[in-house]
């Protein structure tokens, strides 16, 4: 099935329209009845990595509009959401709850690297499909062979590693790098996107310092400072909102001024400029994918139009930032995948649909798009850039 129209509600409406009529799915099939479709989802809710949450609950906001638009092929989705905290062993408790109690039909969007791989044994070994996983870690796609009822989305972390250093040493060639890195398997792909990097080019000397933290680290000053005094002119900061936030705070209250990178998770103005500071902020770049709102760029978009009316009226909480966006195009390839597969609803037509998507999603930037095939299952790989200005993103097309 392809969509070619970059209309917002077009997904909308095709979901409701399907035209294939409402009826039962298989009988050995959990979370699907004649009228419903359970859907399970985890996301730190609470704890030092709760920002995130945000892209989880306008996930769960969309499906409510698909739900008053009929539903999809007749059926509601019941989105059970539930709090892990960000703890990989809070994440196997709940996600067990979820596919061993509330029996649903399969886990979508979760959020998180570490989290989201602590269950992917336990899903695959259940058969239950793990679809659209909130990481850019390269697991998703590196060992899909062997875990192949788990699917990630967004670019792999390091393909925006490499992205990142490409683009930096075109414009400057002798800049030296310090990397700040989240100590998990996402911020230990994006380092190797770096030497990967550095090393295509001969180039690896120059990166003349690297640090790592943990998401409960209270503050990653320290790292701030060492980075500093190795002279680099580049900083990388891999982490979460809380301590990209931090990272940049620092590296303006002592009077650095590289040219700041953050990661593609990490840029929500809400939660992350603000609190770092909005003058310490101008001039952050970062790999991007999606249309940022609050770039006057698409002040004239349709689509962007029809989203933000979307999320007056079933968002007005979440602010308007990157983390919505993804939540919500995590919804629409779910919505898709549903819709093409029909009254077969079997957790195996599931998984076949995810290798059959042919999609342009109205959110994405523009020459971006999720394609996947039996023998390419990852949805989405290019990057642009885009350079914070002290009031939004603006992308460099």
């Amino acid at each position: 099935m392809s969509m070619n129209r970059r209309h917002f509600l077009t997904i909308a409406t095709a979901a409701g329209g399907a035209a294939c009529l409402p009826g039962f799915a298989r009988a050995q099939t959990p979370g699907v009845t004649a009228t419903e479709i359970r859907i399970g989802q985890t996301t730190p809710l609470s704890g030092p990595a709760a920002a995130w949450s945000s892209g989880a609950i306008v996930f769960k906001n969309y499906l409510q509009m698909i739900n008053d638009r009929g539903g999809i092929n007749g059926r509601k989705l019941t989105v059970l959401q539930m709090d892990d905290g960000y703890s990989p062993p809070k994440t196997v408790e709940v996600t067990r709850k979820l596919v061993e109690q509330e029996e649903v039909l399969l886990m979508a969007a979760t959020t998180g690297t570490p989290t989201s791989v602590a269950v992917r044994a336990y899903l695959n070994q259940k058969k239950v499909p793990q679809l659209f996983v909130g990481s850019g870690a390269a697991t998703w796609a590196d060992d899909i062979q062997k875990f192949p009822w788990s699917l990630g989305f967004q670019p792999l972390f390091s393909d925006e590693g490499r992205e990142i250093v490409a683009h930096v040493l075109k414009g400057k060639p002798g800049a030296k790098f310090a990397i700040c890195y989240q100590n998990d398997d996402a911020g230990k792909d994006f380092l190797r996107g770096v030497k990967t990097g550095l090393a295509a080019a001969n180039a690896q000397k120059q990166l003349v310092y690297e640090s790592s933290h943990e998401v409960t680290d209270p503050t990653v000053d320290s790292q701030v400072i060492s980075s500093q005094a190795s002279g680099a002119d580049i900083f990388l900061m891999f982490g979460s909102p809380k301590a990209t936030a931090q990272g940049i705070r620092k590296s303006g209250e002592i009077g650095w001024k590289p040219q700041i990178f953050v990661n593609q998770n990490a840029t929500s103005v809400k939660n992350v400029m603000e609190p770092a500071g909005l003058d310490h902020a101008r001039g952050v770049m970062a790999a991007a994918f999606m249309k940022d709102p609050a770039d006057p760029r698409w002040a004239a978009d349709k689509d962007m139009a029809e989203w933000k009316a979307f999320m007056d009226r079933y968002s007005p909480a979440q602010p308007r930032d990157n983390l919505a966006t993804y939540g919500t195009l995590s919804a629409q390839l779910l919505v898709q995948v549903l819709t093409q597969c029909g009254n077969d609803l079997s957790r195996e037509n599931v998984i076949r649909q995810t290798a059959n998507l042919d999609m342009d999603l109205p959110l994405l930037l523009p020459g971006l798009r999720v394609k996947t095939s039996p023998t390419n299952r990852h949805p989405l790989r290019g990057v642009r850039f885009q350079q914070f200005d002290g009031t939004g993103w603006k992308v460099l097309l």
